[in-house]
């Protein structure tokens, strides 16, 4: 396929040319040249960029997906991609083979490197604000956005729970079973007066009594563990909110009722 590096006519074309060329990593590369555009397309395919030292070399660069703003150029390839590019020697456009050669280098077919930024029915860059945008098939069109609503969660602190032990005092009563000893006199009568002693005088008898003291002692003995134990517990919250979405509507253009529906989404 032969191209030609026509720029005349296009001031579109006039402020790449003379923009510095940034490979997909965002080192320079150099200055732009010339544009090739395609004769079957009309759309800019290549621009031949001066490298090396003193821009002594010359280096075709594919234009698919490259993006311009005021005097710089950000191409989709990588700077040593286009260091081992096929070279160019003339300045009157390629070849069909080395077209094919070019392309197959970059990775690319004819029906994906044209630069569909700029092309035969392009129309004057777009003002600020204006999203108007070019379709893959040539036609205008406008890009329609709207606002989705993204919900997630987020785990924080809501609230804290502790254990906390304290001393408290209350009276307990014990029954415990208690004896003492009592004295009784016990008097019987003696048989035989020869089996004691019968003198007269003064004696003393006695008996050692006993009771049982209630002692109370205190001892502390481990009597329960007591711990937190934290649960999942599962429920569900709606959120609500306002999100905004484009409309699109038509002005001069017959539309037909299942074009209406869809414009009404």
């Amino acid at each position: 396929m032969k191209e030609s590096c026509e720029m005349a006519g296009n001031k579109n074309f006039d402020a790449v040319v003379g923009s510095t060329v940034f490979d997909s990593a965002g080192d320079k590369v150099g200055k732009v040249e010339q544009i090739y555009i395609a004769d079957d397309s009309g759309q800019p395919r290549w621009v031949s960029v001066k490298t090396g030292l003193f821009g002594t070399s010359k280096s075709l660069v594919p234009l698919a997906g490259a993006k311009h703003s005021l005097d710089r150029l950000d191409v989709a390839v990588s700077k040593d991609a286009i260091k081992d590019a096929p070279h160019l020697d003339s300045d009157n456009g390629t070849s069909e083979a080395e077209e094919t050669t070019l392309l197959e280098h970059y990775g690319l077919t004819t029906g994906n490197s044209g630069w569909t930024q700029y092309g035969k029915h392009t129309p004057e860059p777009a003002s600020a604000g204006d999203t108007a945008e070019r379709g893959a098939t040539g036609t205008e069109s406008l890009v329609r956005s709207e606002e989705r609503l993204n919900v997630g969660t987020q785990r924080e602190e809501a609230g804290r729970a502790r254990l906390r032990k304290y001393v408290v005092s209350e009276e307990q009563s014990v029954t415990v079973p208690v004896s003492h000893e009592e004295v009784q006199v016990v008097r019987e009568p003696i048989t035989d007066a020869t089996a004691v002693d019968s003198s007269i005088g003064e004696a003393d008898a006695e008996v050692t009594l006993h009771a049982d003291r209630v002692v109370a002692t205190k001892e502390t003995v481990p009597v329960e563990r007591v711990g937190l134990a934290v649960n999942e517990v599962h429920g569900e919250q709606t959120v609500s909110d306002t999100v905004r979405k484009e409309r699109i509507d038509t002005d001069g253009v017959a539309t037909t009722d299942h074009d209406a529906k869809r414009g009404r989404k």
